[in-house]
């Protein structure tokens, strides 16, 4: 019942940071001829709304990776996690390629950028080792696709760091 309560948590705090992450899009639907507009004045804080938001979707599959190592969930509600999750990374980065940052913002969007793609990456990855699960592949394999996640879980924090350190004063 546990396994059941977590998938459902983690699934709607997907859909909320999914039902937010269209917020903005909203200011694109209404008319042109209508006063208001969505512009992105604060780059920095935007930056950071994005990044608060990958940490809740990284901290929320960490979880229920070790859930499936530990046989608390199956490698099939792993499995549609990982699809959700993903999908939300995937419109993080659609919103990051629009998002037109001002020049001394560039390298360090592009770099965040960089980053959610790697931790994507990673999420596809981890979905491979719940098949390989369920599948009840040789160890081997599973050895050797979790050090491959290791190594995308580095890239996606050097990426990070580098965002970090690109931006403006």
């Amino acid at each position: 019942m546990a396994s059941k309560k977590g998938i459902i948590i983690t699934v709607i705090i997907l859909a909320v940071i999914t039902g937010v992450s269209f917020i903005p899009l909203l200011a694109w639907i209404v008319p042109q001829d209508n006063v208001a507009t969505f512009v992105i004045s604060d780059y920095e804080n935007y930056l950071d709304g994005v990044k608060k938001i990958q940490e809740v979707l990284q901290e929320s599959i960490n979880i229920e990776y070790q859930n499936l190592h530990n046989g608390d969930i199956t490698p099939e509600d792993y499995i549609k996690i990982t699809e959700v999750t993903s999908s939300q990374v995937t419109t993080q980065i659609s919103k990051f390629v629009t998002s037109k940052p001002p020049e001394e913002w560039v390298d360090s969007y592009i770099s965040y950028m960089d980053a959610m793609k790697k931790f994507n990456e990673y999420i596809v990855e981890t979905k491979v080792v719940a098949n390989l699960i369920e599948k009840e592949s040789s160890e081997k394999e599973i050895v050797e696709t979790i050090q491959k996640i290791e190594s995308l879980k580095i890239e996606y924090q050097e990426y990070v760091k580098i965002s970090d350190e690109s931006r403006p004063d």
